[in-house]
């Protein structure tokens, strides 16, 4: 959300920002789903997503994700339906298998404790499936949504969703940019248990990462400094809007914080567009991902936009190069 907390402004930031990532030729705009944040707007991908579409024309819009335990399958298939049959070929379902949010919240999303645990989640997935497919006849038809249906991808953090994600032969989408010991493990699983199916022929890999991108190193690490003490905030249970650089640079860090914050940012992406490109190749060359799906936290929306400009400009065509060379 914007600095001054308006819901509205930081929305527009966003539509901006779609609009300009289109311009320079990046593939995809995912917005994810958090609820009780107070210092989030994004709490309902499909109203947003329906609004990026009317305002790009060509880029891919998704949702990175739809959190499945929040909500009713069916509703799903038809939001999502609608969103395909409006903008054909341009959408992506990106499917999480945790609420994201605190169980009280989780509760007043869905109205009953059916459908809120782990255990659920395979059997919610196939029924959202087969609303697309129609591969179940029954009473129910998803309209729109069946035969409407949008590129579905699981993403996940840990090992359980790359292991369903390969037995379902779908797309997946690994959360590097907050669990990056588990990165390599859960690609592991995703492409051993692989299962070629009517989606993919063969497995197909997306890690998201943290990048922030400036002129010179010192510029990126004095950007990065509020996402990191925010997400130290966030994980104490504290949550709170993005600070100031000045700010993040003044907190006082224990030693702990500081260790923790290092181990964090180990393996993401922040520098010159030469240390940038540098890190994300080693990236890529890790994990052996098809594709890499970057966020940017920073406190003003200005050099946010920049840091995709100089990623894509200066940093993004060797790392095309370097992946048609690896998959050829």
């Amino acid at each position: 959300m914007a600095a001054t907390g308006n819901a509205g402004e930081a929305l527009r930031y966003t539509t901006e920002l779609a609009r300009r990532t289109e311009e320079l030729g990046y593939r995809r705009f995912w917005v994810a789903e958090h609820h009780n944040m107070p210092a989030i707007a994004s709490s309902a991908p499909a109203v947003l997503l329906a609004h990026l579409a009317a305002n790009t024309s060509s880029i891919r819009l998704g949702s990175g994700g739809v959190m499945l335990p929040n909500h009713a399958p069916l509703v799903v298939a038809e939001q999502f339906g609608t969103l395909e049959a409006l903008h054909p070929g341009r959408i992506d379902l990106g499917i999480g298998r945790a609420p994201g949010t605190d169980q009280v919240t989780a509760l007043a999303l869905r109205r009953t404790m059916e459908g809120l645990s782990a255990e659920h989640f395979p059997r919610e997935l196939a029924d959202l499936m087969n609303y697309f497919s129609g591969a179940e006849p029954g009473p129910i038809t998803a309209t729109p949504g069946r035969g409407q249906s949008p590129q579905v991808w699981l993403l996940g953090s840990s090992g359980f969703s790359a292991q369903l994600a390969g037995l379902l032969g779908l797309p997946f989408s690994f959360a590097h940019h907050f669990s990056s010991q588990n990165t390599i493990p859960a690609l592991q699983l995703y492409r051993q248990n692989f299962r070629p199916s009517q989606w993919l022929d063969r497995p197909y890999a997306m890690v998201a990462v943290n990048a922030v991108c400036a002129e010179t190193d010192e510029r990126a690490e004095w950007l990065a400094g509020p996402a990191g003490l925010s997400f130290l905030k966030l994980r104490s249970g504290r949550p709170e809007p993005l600070v100031t650089p000045e700010e993040a640079a003044a907190y006082p860090y224990s030693e702990f914080e500081r260790e923790f914050l290092a181990q964090r940012r180990d393996g993401q992406a922040t520098g010159s567009p030469e240390t940038v490109a540098r890190q994300l190749g080693g990236l890529l060359e890790r994990t052996g991902a098809d594709e890499l799906m970057l966020t940017t936290m920073v406190y003003d929306v200005a050099d946010r936009v920049r840091s995709f400009e100089l990623i894509a400009e200066k940093a993004a065509g060797g790392l095309r190069r370097e992946a048609e060379t690896r998959s050829s």
